[in-house]
């Protein structure tokens, strides 16, 4: 259910992001949205309590470009909804990461748990892409 949650966000937020920077600019977007992502967070934070400020002695520096990352996100989102529009940029999105989250858990990568391989969500993988073709000639 969390996972058809964030969905949901992440296909209304890049809606948002992309009208927003028609107006202001496409990093001046990104700014925002990450500044009250920022607020927010903290905010957050600060009432749940569960920041383990010594586990980042002990996690791999890596990781904390996480946030660099959620930069990159953001405005190649509101550059593809631009250029493609809501239902093909999230369905070119939606196909890359499965296919690289399926790679990250295949060779177990960054330090998840190496999976086994599998022809049925290969088999997965390419009707998405069918149902993309199918999508994008219609």
């Amino acid at each position: 259910m969390v996972a058809i949650i964030s969905g949901l966000l992440m296909s209304i937020q890049g809606v948002f992001n992309t009208n927003l920077r028609n107006a202001v600019g496409a990093w001046f977007t990104n700014t925002i949205t990450n500044g009250v992502a920022f607020l927010v967070s903290l905010i957050i934070v600060l009432y749940v309590k569960d920041a383990n400020i010594t586990g980042l002695k002990s996690v791999n520096k890596l990781y904390l470009l996480g946030g660099v990352l959620g930069v990159g996100i953001i405005y190649t989102v509101i550059v593809s909804i631009t250029k493609l529009g809501p239902a093909k940029a999230t369905m070119f999105i939606l196909i890359t990461q499965m296919t690289a989250s399926y790679l990250i858990e295949l060779l177990g990568l960054f330090g998840m748990e190496k999976g086994d391989f599998s022809w049925s969500k290969i088999g997965g993988i390419a009707m998405i892409l069918t149902g993309i073709v199918v999508f994008t000639n219609n």
